[in-house]
């Protein structure tokens, strides 16, 4: 499975409804979830990103379609990008030579 991570930021819209709710968060993980991308962490932020997803699923198509499906809300804007294990990634460094 596949390593992804999701930074986030609310709307006026998405902001209020979580100031209201705030097990919305746990919701909209469940959510994520059935969709079939499992939830492994995630933080609260400060700055220009509210929240971070540390991701895992099958295949960027999966992911593609969770970001796709929570930004039609029109809620929350995302930014996702593969995460690649440090280990991983050396390999691949050393196949260049």
């Amino acid at each position: 499975m596949a390593k992804f991570l999701m930074l986030s930021t609310l709307g006026p819209d998405g902001a209020e409804r979580l100031r209201r709710d705030p097990s919305r968060l746990k919701a909209v993980n469940a959510e994520v979830e059935s969709m079939g991308v499992r939830v492994l962490e995630q933080f609260a932020l400060l700055g220009p990103y509210d929240v971070c997803n540390i991701l895992e699923a099958p295949d960027v198509e999966t992911v593609a379609k969770v970001a796709l499906a929570l930004g039609a809300r029109g809620t929350v804007k995302t930014l996702t990008m593969p995460a690649i294990p440090i280990d991983d990634f050396i390999g691949g460094l050393r196949e260049l030579d």
